[in-house]
């Protein structure tokens, strides 16, 4: 069972990792939706440094208003970014978060 579903709001967290990962900066501690479960897989990051024992990761799609990535360039409001994310990247979404 995935711990999100469609429709859920999520929050991107910042965990301050080095190295490669998948998660650009414009998006960590912001809020989107989840859109949909992509599958399990392994984790980017550990198979990045040739770690292919790792446990497998849960990865979502997540849409992200722009105006809330970028408030001070003009997008039209149903604009989004879509981008997918792995489940230890996300959180749940606090109330006064904004919608995608």
């Amino acid at each position: 069972m995935t711990r999100f579903r469609a429709g859920d709001r999520v929050q991107v967290l910042a965990l301050g990792k080095a190295g490669h990962v998948r998660i650009p900066h414009y998006i960590r501690r912001k809020a989107g939706e989840i859109l949909g479960y992509c599958g399990t897989y392994l984790n980017p990051e550990d198979l990045a440094v040739g770690n292919t024992g790792g446990k497998a990761v849960d990865l979502y799609r997540v849409a992200f208003a722009q105006t809330t990535l970028w408030p001070n360039d003009v997008h039209a409001p149903q604009d989004r970014l879509i981008i997918e994310i792995y489940d230890h990247w996300l959180a749940p979404a606090q109330e006064s978060s904004h919608a995608p």
